[in-house]
């Protein structure tokens, strides 16, 4: 009997119960992740909150309290050229189209293994002047003389064509993958029931794919938002032509390195983590449901 009670005061409780020791291994596996995301990304965004309410230049400033956003909500060009040139692309993207065709599968998927910098200098060889492009559209009726990246009109419509094209494999995989995981044999009961291609994806294949609509749209635009290489590499820091291809993430660089005002890059950041967290609890809320049911 004292066998027994024994017994199950060390496995019930205790710090050398079978139970505590289990826990005690999941929290060590846990707690390398948990500081390094701690470290790495939740400390970064608190300290970028703290910094844009000083003056911060190379060093330490005086504290200005919220001036950095009152001056950003007045800032012309960070609403009207930034933001705005950021929504274009991301709303042009975002709603470009896939196909899934094994043929096309790799074809779709190589430029998205390129650099960013090897698929923007090639790109303005084709878009030059005097380029491929300008070349196949003489050879079609349409004369263009003027480089797509050099022309304000052109140069983020250019940009955007251009990503598209690159990240459009990655999403293709993402699709694919949650395409692969609806079961044959729901295809196999509409076939029974004599639905037709077009009612099978209405009303199995399209709400089936809910949580591959969730994760593609987030990741979509958050990579949207963050913009920077290819605007940096096309248009230089000025995001030129005339701001055609000033971004957001561009803007909050020039205002943090080039212009030395830390504080005021911070206040940027602060408020483009802001408008993709409220966006991603908006994408939540309209197809996060659907992963949970």
């Amino acid at each position: 009997m004292a066998v027994a009670v024994a017994k199950r005061r060390r496995v019930g409780g205790g710090l050398g119960s079978e139970r505590t020791r289990e826990a005690l291994v999941g929290y060590g596996f846990v707690a390398l992740p948990m500081a390094f995301f701690l470290l790495f990304f939740i400390f970064p965004i608190g300290y970028a909150f703290y910094i844009s309410r000083y003056d911060w230049q190379i060093f330490k400033g005086p504290f200005v309290g919220w001036d950095n956003y009152r001056t950003l909500y007045h800032d012309s060009v960070f609403w009207r050229h930034a933001v705005r040139n950021t929504l274009v692309y991301t709303a042009t993207v975002v709603n470009q189209a896939i196909r899934f065709r094994t043929f096309f599968r790799a074809a779709f998927y190589f430029p998205s293994l390129a650099a960013s910098a090897a698929v923007a200098a090639i790109a303005t060889y084709i878009l030059a002047s005097d380029g491929l492009f300008n070349t196949i559209l003489g050879h079609l009726g349409y004369h263009h003389q003027t480089a797509w990246f050099a022309q304000q009109s052109t140069a983020l419509p250019a940009i955007i064509g251009l990503n598209a094209w690159t990240t459009s494999g990655t999403i293709m995989i993402f699709y694919l993958a949650a395409l692969q995981a609806i079961p044959i044999d729901v295809y196999e009961a509409a076939a029974i029931d004599g639905a037709g291609a077009w009612r099978t994806f209405r009303k199995i294949t399209f709400p089936l794919l809910k949580p591959g609509h969730f994760f593609v749209a987030v990741v979509s635009i958050i990579g949207a938002l963050q913009m920077f290489d290819q605007s940096f590499l096309i248009g230089g820091a000025s995001g030129g032509p005339n701001y055609s291809t000033l971004t957001t993430v561009l803007y909050l660089y020039n205002q943090a390195i080039a212009n030395i005002k830390f504080g005021y890059g911070a206040a940027v950041g602060v408020v483009l983590f802001a408008f993709i967290f409220t966006v991603t609890v908006i994408q939540r809320l309209l197809f996060g449901r659907a992963e949970v049911a």
